[in-house]
């Protein structure tokens, strides 16, 4: 009976979509992500496109949104390094083009501006230890926020020269 397959679709739609919005109540994700979702939770492939499909014509689900929040919120809250942020949406899925949209919020000087912060802050943190060991943590610090060793050693050397 074509109805009740109809009616099963339908139902399957509804579960989708509501683990979905579900997962966005907590706070915004990818396509990407929430596709991993729904095949962790057992949605038919072409259900969970259906859904995803109809949510992305609503405006519910945008990646590039998505991916604009995310760069601006751990660039001015972790002072995260363009690159870094990068990374971080390529492993939620976000395509290239959003990526590259995203990251041009934040300029040159602004990621320069970070870093020395970041600097100075690790510094002021270290102050009692040997001169080796705080350059050391500091430049080890700036690569894990995904700073180059150029801009690393010279928010480094400029935070040094600030202290004498």
């Amino acid at each position: 009976m074509p109805w009740l397959e109809a009616d099963e679709h339908t139902r399957e739609v509804e579960r989708a979509r509501d683990l979905v919005l579900r997962r966005l109540d907590h706070s915004a994700a990818s396509r990407a992500t929430l596709a991993g979702l729904l095949a962790r939770k057992g949605v038919d492939s072409q259900v969970a496109a259906e859904v995803l499909d109809r949510l992305e014509a609503a405006g519910v689900v945008d990646d590039s949104a998505y991916a604009a929040v995310l760069a601006r919120t751990r660039f001015a809250e972790k002072g995260v390094a363009r690159r870094a942020v990068a990374e971080e949406l390529r492993r939620k899925g976000v395509g290239e083009r959003d990526i590259h949209a995203s990251l041009t919020q934040i300029g040159a000087a602004e990621e320069d501006a970070a870093a020395l912060a970041l600097a100075r802050k690790k510094l002021a943190a270290t102050q009692g230890l040997d001169p080796l060991v705080r350059r050391r943590r500091t430049l080890a610090m700036l690569g894990r926020k995904g700073y180059s060793a150029e801009v690393s050693a010279e928010a480094l050397r400029q935070a040094l020269a600030e202290e004498r």
